[in-house]
């Protein structure tokens, strides 16, 4: 399994994703699930993947294959396309025909051909736009309410997020809130591991503004752990009932 989180603010995009990919306990590994793809000043998009690394790995092949086709256009590949809205139509169909395509290959191993992708990005003179695309191809874009998205094992990282993420939060304070999300979800969950992908996109600027990679025992990760969980237990004795 996976977490991968993405928040679209004011000033810009902060997306974070783990790397660990489990096929069983005995079959865990290391794989990136975040990946760009960038003319900068005129062009970013990022995305992130969960699920079948069968079907994720394929779709994004077969993204860069048109990409790189010579005659490739707005209607296959998604540096051409318009807007950020056909870029989500453009990768939302490709992962929809990849899984029906591995589905139909194995009949037998279906319930784990799924995969799902957070999108993020922007092109010169357009609106950044963050979107989640399901298997089937569909997707939801994250908007002033809901300014952040989420796919994998979500659950113990978005109390942290209802909080305190709002589309006015800073840049800075937004990578402190994503990372906050992760850690919760490492101490819950042993499917999602280390290390992490954390990247920053600002609004305008077409490119990555920022991307690190979080090896296990970061000492800035860990001391933020450490003096996340202290708040929370000098938090938790201080309440009255």
């Amino acid at each position: 399994m996976t977490y991968c989180v993405g928040l679209k603010l004011n000033e810009g995009l902060v997306l974070l994703s783990d790397t660990r990919t489990n096929a069983g306990m005995d079959h865990i590994s290391t794989y990136r699930k975040m990946f760009f793809f960038e003319q900068p000043g005129e062009r970013v998009i990022a995305i992130m993947t969960a699920g079948s690394l069968s079907v994720t790995q394929t779709a994004l092949g077969r993204l860069q294959e048109a990409i790189e086709h010579p005659d490739a256009d707005e209607n296959s590949s998604i540096m051409c396309a318009p807007t950020m809205l056909q870029v989500a139509t453009l990768i939302g169909h490709t992962l929809s025909q990849i899984r029906r395509e591995i589905v139909g290959q194995c009949q037998d191993l279906s319930p784990q051909a799924s995969a799902s992708m957070i999108v993020g990005g922007q092109r010169r003179g357009g609106e950044m736009r963050l979107f989640l695309i399901y298997p089937e191809g569909n997707f939801i874009e994250a908007t002033e309410d809901t300014p952040f998205l989420q796919i994998g094992e979500h659950k113990y990282g978005k109390p942290i997020l209802d909080r305190v993420v709002r589309p006015d939060t800073s840049l800075a304070d937004a990578q402190k809130a994503v990372l906050l999300s992760m850690d919760s979800t490492l101490r819950s969950n042993l499917s999602v591991g280390m290390p992490l992908d954390l990247a920053v996109i600002r609004k305008d600027d077409c490119k990555v503004a920022h991307h690190r990679r979080i090896l296990e025992g970061d000492p800035g990760f860990m001391a933020m752990s450490a003096a996340w969980s202290a708040a929370l237990r000098d938090s938790f004795v201080n309440v009255k009932i």
